[in-house]
Formats: C-alpha cells, structure tokens, sequence
C-alpha cells in the first residue's frame, strides 16, 4: 500500500499510457505490419505505459519542487 502511495503519479501515468498506446495502435496503427511499436496492441500498450509512467515521474518531482 505504501509503495501505491508513494508512486501514484507514475502508477496513473502508466495506465493512462497503455490506454493511449492501444487507442493509438487501434485508431492509426501499422497496416503493412513492420511496425515495430505499432504493429502489435501489447507492444503499443507497453510503450505507452512506458512512457505515460515517465511522464508521471516528471510529474511527481515537478509537483514535489514546487511545495
């Protein structure tokens, strides 16, 4: 539970990611299949999260500096 507390700004971010990741890959995608990233829903997904929880850390230490 604490662990959910302290990262709950990348945690969010991380979801929110993969839900924009797969909404990418759904909507716009990869139709010859050489995509690296976009060619698959779960390596959409996993990148978007990636990224999402990144964004999220940038986030929390932004947050953090301001108090």
């Amino acid at each position: 539970m604490v662990y959910i507390i302290k990262y709950k700004w990348v945690l969010i971010g991380g979801i929110l990611g993969a839900v924009a990741g797969y909404a990418y890959y759904y909507f716009i995608g990869c139709e010859s299949g050489n995509c690296a990233i976009t060619s698959k829903p779960f390596n959409s997904s996993l990148y978007g999260a990636l990224m999402g929880g990144l964004m999220g850390d940038i986030f929390k230490d932004f947050k953090l500096k301001s108090k």
